[in-house]
């Protein structure tokens, strides 16, 4: 007895032990974002935080790191026919989405005929106008089949929107999502968070280091910083540039800090007065100075530049300025009938501090010309119902992305699916452009082509894009090995959060 007791005894304390350790394994990350989530369905989203959180619970055909660089995800391998207008991809082998289903080449049709559907509502559909048709060659390759020479087409299917479903999962992927990602959905609770778990099945599941994830809706920023300094939360994802020198004086706080192809600026719908006149949005343009909003918003962390093209990119039209003209912008807004001005409300959304500043500032320049701005601030969240396309002025922005096509034709070409929902812009010449740049297989005439439409952006204004903006993640000291994406996906891989016990 004694010695059974004795082994007893030192197997409960192994065993007790072994809880420790196992707690002291164990690690969650609590990462602040600043909105709900209006939808669970990748193709649909349409702002970052839904971004996020796609982005953890699904997987692509190719990805984007820290770098920028592309990297095969669920493909494994991309081969273009001799014309660059057909492309097959290679599934990677022994994939499962979350509830089981093994990953195969249907699925990957099935993603893409939805995306272009029309009554899907996805804003990839634009992007993938090229595509005739997607096909299954076996169960384990998908061809994808376009209508003109493209040799970036892997970097495209980086996009936000393309992430993997799975085709017996159609009338769940609103509610109970299932994806191939590093984590699994656990629940959505508006107003407060989104928990996530880790995915023991996902492909790359020995770079996971992350038992759970919750996503904090934290709408305010300064309550963000003060949760994060406070401890209450480990990360603020897309950290407000404001509070970067702040943060960087407390040394329980790391931020990351990066440049970026992200872009904000002013919507004007084309549709309605004054807008529909160009001449108004012309004059608009001439007298907001790019560069004072990029030392008013960022406070200097950014460059002004004429499109979602930045100005570290070959193709960025050098010869155009930022001069801003007053004069000029007073004779077109007389002749246009407003020689007196107008009043007009300017929407900027709650919880995005920089795109908040940018409305107070355009209201102080846009006095030098007679229009009376009053900024209106809405909820985030809401902007797709109540702002988008509808407002006659307002602020908004989207991220990089990888390729100059996906962070133009979508918003400017007069199909294009961005453009529908914001300013609603359609110009031949513009088209001409694009679709030209499109097709264009020779790297320096596409170049060329996206310097004329740059050159098209400041002569017709369907919009005003102000500046590329830095990004940055703000975390507790304890999490380990993350990178700030240029992108700003939410790239988990490697990293740990080691807290003192």
């Amino acid at each position: 007895m004694p010695g059974f007791f004795t082994v007893s005894r030192a197997c409960l304390i192994v065993a007790a032990l072994g809880g420790l350790i196992g707690s002291a394994a164990a690690a969650d990350l609590k990462v602040a974002l600043s909105t709900n989530l209006n939808t669970l369905d990748p193709a649909t989203a349409a702002f970052g935080e839904e971004y996020v959180y796609s982005g953890l619970v699904f997987s692509a055909l190719m990805g984007t790191d820290a770098d920028g660089k592309v990297y095969p995800d669920l493909a494994v391998s991309s081969q273009a026919s001799a014309d660059l207008k057909s492309w097959d991809f290679k599934l990677r082998p022994g994939v499962r989405f979350q509830h089981g289903k093994p990953l195969t080449s249907e699925d990957v049709v099935f993603t893409f005929r939805r995306i272009l559907e029309p009554g899907t509502g996805s804003g990839a559909r634009s992007d993938l106008g090229l595509v005739e048709s997607v096909e299954a060659v076996d169960d384990m390759t998908v061809r994808f089949k376009l209508s003109v020479p493209y040799a970036s087409f892997p970097e495209l299917l980086t996009g936000r929107h393309m992430r993997i479903l799975a085709s017996d999962r159609a009338d769940s992927i609103k509610t109970n999502p299932s994806g191939t990602g590093p984590f699994r959905f656990v629940k959505y609770t508006p107003g407060d968070s989104v928990e996530l778990e880790r995915n023991p099945d996902y492909y790359g599941a020995d770079r996971i280091k992350l038992d759970k994830v919750v996503l904090r809706i934290i709408p305010e920023a300064a309550s963000r910083v003060a949760a994060l300094r406070a401890g209450d939360i480990d990360m603020i994802w897309n950290a407000p540039l404001e509070t970067i020198p702040d943060l960087k004086r407390n040394p329980d706080v790391a931020v990351d800090a990066r440049p970026s192809g992200t872009w904000d600026g002013f919507v004007l719908n084309n549709t309605k007065p004054p807008f529909s006149d160009v001449r108004v949005r012309r004059a608009v343009y001439l007298t907001l100075d790019k560069r004072a909003l990029v030392q008013f918003a960022l406070d200097g962390q950014g460059e002004p530049t004429h499109s979602p093209i930045a100005p570290t990119d070959p193709a960025f039209n050098k010869a155009i300025g930022f001069q801003p003209n007053i004069a000029e912008a007073k004779r077109l807004m007389a002749e246009a009938g407003h020689p007196n001005g107008f009043k007009l409300d300017i929407t900027v959304p709650v919880g995005r501090p920089a795109r908040e500043r940018l409305g107070v500032v355009a209201q102080q320049l846009l006095r030098q010309i007679g229009i009376q701005v009053a900024v209106q601030r809405v909820p985030y969240n809401r902007y797709s119902t109540e702002i988008a396309g509808i407002a006659p002025m307002y602020v908004d922005g989207f991220f990089a992305r990888t390729v100059i096509d996906a962070a133009v034709y979508p918003w400017f070409h007069s199909k294009g699916a961005w453009n529908g929902r914001m300013w609603r812009y359609s110009s031949p010449r513009m088209d001409a452009v694009l679709d030209e740049a499109r097709r264009t297989p020779a790297v320096d005439k596409q170049r060329d082509l996206y310097r004329q439409y740059q050159q098209i952006m400041v002569d017709e204004v369907p919009g005003i894009i102000a500046y590329v903006s830095n990004v940055a993640t703000a975390y507790r000291t304890s999490v380990k090995n993350y990178r700030t994406n240029p992108f700003l996906w939410l790239d988990l891989a490697d990293v740990e959060n080691v807290k003192a016990p």
